[in-house]
Order: C-alpha cells, then sequence, then structure tokens
C-alpha cells in the first residue's frame, strides 16, 4: 500500500496509491465480517488522532472515528461550533495547538477549499482531507469507487452517471477524477446553473443534457444533494421543478442497464433528488457506501500514518 503522509485529494493520488488503498479496505470488509473480535486492531495503538471539523458530518466523522478505534487509536471530536475558533482561534492556531498535545493525523473539513493543503504544508502532523468546500472529499470518491467494484467486479468500463448540483459538489469533483483515473466513464448531469463552466477542466467527463440522456445504458446512477449551504443565490427555483426535471424516479432509472445500482453520498432529501422508494429499493447501495467508508478511512489511517 502506498505511503503518502498526507491525504488532500484524488487529483494527486496515484492510481496504484488508489488501487492498494480499495484492495486493503476490501480486506478488512471481509476480515470485519467474521466476529465483532476481528473489529478489534492494536496497529494504531497510542496514535492519536483528531476529527476537527469546521462543518456538520454525520457519516464522515462517525466513520472516521470508527476506522481509528478499530485500529487502536486514541480518536479525539472536536467540533469548530464548541472550540476556541468561535472566540477568534485561527485555523492555524487550532491545529498547532493539537499538534502540541502530540495529535499524529488530523482530519480536517473545513468550508473552506484548500483549507487542508494549508494545514498540511505548517504541521508535522498527518492531515486527511474530509472535504474542503467545493475542492475534494477523497475518501468518499474511494469508498465510492470500492462499493461501485465490490458490485460490479471492476471499475474499468463501468459507466457512472453522477447527477445534481455538479458546481457545488466536493463529491462529484473528486469521483470524477478518481473513477475516471481508474478507467470508469463518467457523465455528469445538472441543472445549467449547477454546472461548472467548464466541466472538462476537471477530468474528461461526459455531459448529457438531459437525466433520460445521463441514464441511459449506465451502470451506476449517482445522484448528489442540492448544496443549499453554498447556492449563495437563487439558482433553483422550487425543489418540486428540480425533482421533476433532476429527480431520479423509476421511468428515469428503466433507462439505465437492468443491474444499475443507485448510489448518494447522502444526507438524502427524500423526494428531491431520489424518490423514497428508490432510496430503500435492493437496487440502492446507499447503505453499502456507509459501510464501505469506515473500511476506506481505516485504509486511509494506515496509509498516512506508516508514512509519518
Amino acid at each position: 500500500m502506498g505511503t503518502a503522509r498526507h491525504l488532500l485529494g484524488t487529483d494527486a493520488l496515484a492510481v496504484e496509491d488508489a488501487t492498494a488503498l480499495l484492495d486493503r479496505a476490501d480486506a478488512m470488509l471481509v476480515t470485519w465480517a467474521g466476529s465483532p473480535e476481528a473489529r478489534k486492531g492494536t496497529l494504531l495503538r497510542g496514535r492519536t488522532v483528531v476529527n476537527l471539523f469546521f462543518e456538520a458530518s454525520t457519516r464522515t466523522r462517525t466513520s472516521f472515528e470508527i476506522a481509528g478505534k478499530r485500529l487502536g487509536a486514541d480518536v479525539v471530536n472536536v467540533s469548530a461550533a464548541a472550540s476556541s475558533v468561535t472566540k477568534g482561534e485561527t485555523l492555524l492556531d487550532t491545529v498547532r495547538n493539537l499538534e502540541a498535545m502530540r495529535a499524529e493525523v488530523i482530519i480536517l473539513r473545513h468550508p473552506a477549499s484548500g483549507a487542508p493543503s494549508f494545514v498540511a504544508a505548517r504541521t508535522g502532523a498527518s492531515v486527511v482531507n474530509a472535504g474542503d468546500g467545493t475542492h475534494e472529499h477523497p475518501t468518499q470518491a474511494l469508498l465510492d469507487a470500492l462499493t461501485i467494484r465490490r458490485k460490479k467486479g471492476r471499475l474499468a468500463g463501468i459507466v457512472v452517471a453522477i447527477c445534481g448540483d455538479i458546481l457545488h459538489s466536493r463529491v462529484a469533483r473528486s469521483n470524477a477524477i478518481l473513477l475516471t483515473k481508474l478507467g470508469a466513464t463518467v457523465r455528469f448531469c445538472g441543472p445549467r446553473t449547477m454546472m461548472p463552466r467548464e466541466p472538462r477542466a476537471i477530468a474528461d467527463v461526459q455531459l448529457a443534457r438531459s437525466l433520460d440522456e445521463a441514464a441511459e445504458g449506465a451502470d451506476v446512477l449517482m445522484m448528489l444533494r442540492i448544496q443549499n449551504e453554498r447556492l449563495g443565490g437563487a439558482m433553483l427555483s422550487t425543489t418540486r421543478e428540480y425533482s421533476r426535471t433532476f429527480g431520479l424516479n423509476a421511468r428515469v432509472l428503466a433507462r439505465a442497464k437492468p443491474d444499475a445500482i443507485i448510489m448518494h453520498p447522502g444526507p438524502i432529501n427524500r423526494g428531491v433528488e431520489l424518490d423514497t422508494m428508490l432510496a430503500d429499493s435492493a437496487r440502492s447501495v446507499i447503505l453499502d457506501q456507509v459501510e464501505a467508508g469506515v473500511a476506506v478511512r481505516a485504509a486511509v489511517l494506515e496509509m498516512v500514518t506508516r508514512a509519518a
């Protein structure tokens, strides 16, 4: 497995390192399924991992915490709302204080794009990007890739339609970069006001003019949440109109391959980007994504601590 000290994005992640992380996470899922005792490791015993989150999170923060504990690490959760940030402390001062307490790994989620890279250049701790603004969310892309590979047996040649608020989605960006690197075909689809000006500057993606076109013959339909907290303007008339034109329903799903799977990074706005019946159907792998997230994040923690 790779030995990078940080994981800041998928852009700089080599194909061999990405594949090694997926292989390691896959092996962990198999091992952990054996018994509860198999989920109690000691590899990171004595190491301190800090989840430093400046934005709300359920899946990412919790799965990083579980991953760290399964490897034997001491895991501390720091929420910006309950920290000295509310008293005016800067991000860098917060990180330096955590480093002074001998935190070896800092998992950082921040609303500013580039914040993890800024911190990584100024700390001796390993930094893992848990989502920065509209930039990247590398572990989400890795867990999505693992979920697809486990369900389809491969990534090369798979057609993945990513639909919704592409412009503000760090998930869409990281997935497009990683999946195309690993041989998949990625299609972008969304309202014109929610599409990047130059989508192909992100990765070599296909552009679909409608959800029907995006779904045609797809192996994977990945629906994105409307990023209300990042819209900053009138980019959407009503959620009803959005659901009618860009919400996944049974009619649209019928255009995809018969064994196509449905994905969503969460949280789901049920009845908006995704019909409730489909979210809970046998075609949905949303909870598989959540399970894969723990293993992927454990594999990433192994990688960055091995290089520290």
